[in-house]
């Protein structure tokens, strides 16, 4: 007792809470954070679904403009609630929760205030893809998943007339997309149209023994039903609005700032990526000396790899030689599935915890291919017994060069996003919204950065791979002058294409890709780059101050082992790591 007492008061001496006053007021944040779980999987059934959430794999999103001013009304009730938890009775960890998630909710308020839900499609996909998306990564492992399959089938139609809704309104008010986004959009819902009769019974093409034969197959003839009486017509719907009401209204500018409140808008976005405070015209002026920078060391790998030519024809060298392109699909999955593992055979050098959630090598589906990046991470979940995907473009061979592979795989695969959101996932000690956020600039940075980790990783075994992590380096930086030029600066798409041929070895298509990916969702690809300096800035920072006693798998913990954070709160996070080691 004597013992309790004296700690108690040395602990106010000290300016720290009492362990009592503490343990209830984490309690009472701890109530407030399960609020904010239970509100969150109702919103989002989708990511609550993969997290294991039973109830949420029959339902989708209420995406109507009611059930958003609903969502905003209850997350500025939790605001206000969780202001009223003053952070000095609560712990460390209670601190750092309550912090990111009212910048989190702050975020989603202003989100919604911009009324976003008007644009809900890219390039690459929206709104009418959900259900491919969703076929493809649900497993039906008893009669009551295959329940909830049938009730999100039934569910479609709604989900996307409502987002034909939004999208009017979109049309009404002036926020649409420009033309070249209508298009490639236009040209995936047809697509995709095309096969979902086969693509929406996947989910049933296998059963678990439990499940009779007979009723599998009556489950398969529910499903079949649905989809020719309901979800077909409905995506007749979109192609029909997205051809006769949307193409017409497309906005005639690339620019995000040419929108209604256009300029309040991108300063947003750029907030919400970067999680900084820098200007357009200051991410613009790091793009351009980022090309300066990466563009010298590029002369270098050249001059190393004993080519006599200038840049340019080192780029149509690349660009053209049958030898870095693979011939088949096939070729290029294998090739992809043997740098992942030797990827895999470096990782415990460099990493003290790893995800116990494989991954796979697998094909871009078909019909979104096209428009499609080069490659993707899609997140597995070991709730569903999903594994985590590297999905690569095997459309185009002649558009993928196998000297770009090694980086595009650390980054896509380990130790990039599988690594990285494949902990987050299963650190169980965080509340769910730490697990299932996603920042850009922390998630697409450590991406790139994972990127760099393949030269102490020996991945990259010639001048020409060199290169390509190089010429996919000046890919970020060249976003960072493309994205600010586009939207802020009023440029047109050959402006900014500019960069990208002059400075990379990128391929046309790539390119073109990548330039309709900026125009529709502006602000995105400024975190990659922005995020990336920062984490080789704290590392460099952490060597310099410990010397002998850095240790880069503690390091990786450390950055990894709080899931997506802000960079601001990344940095005092290092900090305090290195001020702990000495």
């Amino acid at each position: 007792m004597i013992r309790i007492v004296v700690a108690a008061f040395a602990a106010l001496l000290l300016g720290a809470p009492p362990a009592a006053a503490q343990s209830r007021a984490d309690a009472r944040l701890d109530a407030l954070l399960l609020d904010y779980e239970q509100s969150d999987r109702s919103v989002d059934p989708i990511t609550s679904g993969f997290e294991g959430g039973g109830e949420a794999l029959s339902r989708l999103p209420d995406v109507t403009p009611e059930a958003q001013a609903r969502s905003r009304a209850a997350l500025a009730n939790l605001a206000a609630r969780l202001e009223q938890v003053r952070p000095q009775p609560l712990s460390a960890g209670a601190q750092l929760n309550r912090t990111l998630l009212l910048r989190l909710i702050g975020e989603r308020i202003e989100g919604l205030d911009f009324d976003e839900s008007r644009a809900p499609f890219g390039n690459s996909g929206g709104f009418f893809g959900t259900g491919d998306y969703l076929a493809r990564t649900t497993p039906v492992r008893s009669a009551t998943d295959a329940e909830a399959w049938i009730a999100r089938l039934r569910a479609l139609p709604g989900y996307l007339d409502a987002n034909i809704a939004n999208a009017r309104r979109g049309v009404t008010t002036g926020f649409t997309q420009p033309r070249i986004v209508v298009e490639r959009a236009l040209e995936l819902a047809r697509a995709q149209r095309t096969s979902a009769a086969e693509t929406l019974v996947l989910p049933f093409a296998q059963f678990p023994d439990t499940v009779p034969a007979a009723a599998q197959e009556e489950y398969r003839r529910r499903a079949r039903a649905i989809i020719s009486e309901a979800i077909l017509p409905a995506h007749d719907r979109v192609i029909a609005f997205l051809e006769r009401e949307y193409l017409p209204a497309a906005r005639p500018a690339l620019a995000a700032r040419s929108l209604p409140n256009g300029e309040a808008y991108y300063r947003y976005l750029v907030r919400q990526h970067t999680t900084t405070t820098m200007t357009p015209d200051e991410i613009h002026a790091l793009g351009l000396s980022e090309v300066r920078r990466i563009r010298s060391e590029m002369d270098t790998v050249i001059r190393e790899a004993g080519f006599q030519g200038s840049f340019a024809q080192f780029q149509n060298f690349l660009r053209t030689d049958p030898r870095f392109y693979a011939h088949t699909p096939q070729e290029l999955i294998e090739k992809a599935a043997e740098i992942a593992k030797r990827a895999d055979d470096q990782l415990p050098r460099l990493f003290a915890t790893l995800p116990r959630l494989p991954y796979g090598v697998r094909e871009i589906p078909r019909e979104e291919a096209e428009g499609s990046t080069t490659a993707y991470y899609q997140q597995g979940s070991r709730a569903l017994g999903v594994a985590g995907g590297y999905m690569v473009n095997t459309l185009r061979l002649d558009q993928r060069p196998l000297y770009e592979l090694p980086a595009l795989t650390l980054h896509e695969a380990v130790p990039g996003h599988h690594l990285q959101i494949s902990l987050a996932q299963e650190a169980g000690e965080l509340p769910y919204f730490r697990r299932t956020n996603y920042i850009t600039a922390f998630g697409e940075g450590w991406g790139l950065y994972a990127e760099s980790l393949g030269v102490e990783m020996g991945i990259y075994r010639t001048p020409y791979e060199r290169f390509g992590r190089l010429s996919y380096e000046m890919w970020r930086a060249c976003r960072l002058v493309a994205d600010t030029g586009l939207h802020w600066l009023g440029w047109d798409i050959e402006q900014a294409r500019a960069c990208f041929t002059e400075n990379s070895a990128l391929s046309p298509h790539n390119i073109q890709t990548e330039l309709e990916r900026y125009i529709a969702t502006p602000g995105q690809a400024l975190g990659y780059k922005i995020g990336e300096l920062r984490l080789q800035a704290l590392r460099r920072e952490a060597e310099a101050a410990l010397g002998e006693r850095f240790d880069v798998r503690l390091f990786h913990d450390v950055v990894l082992g709080a899931g997506s954070v802000p960079l601001d709160v990344l940095e005092t996070r290092v900090r305090a790591w290195v001020a702990s080691r000495r």
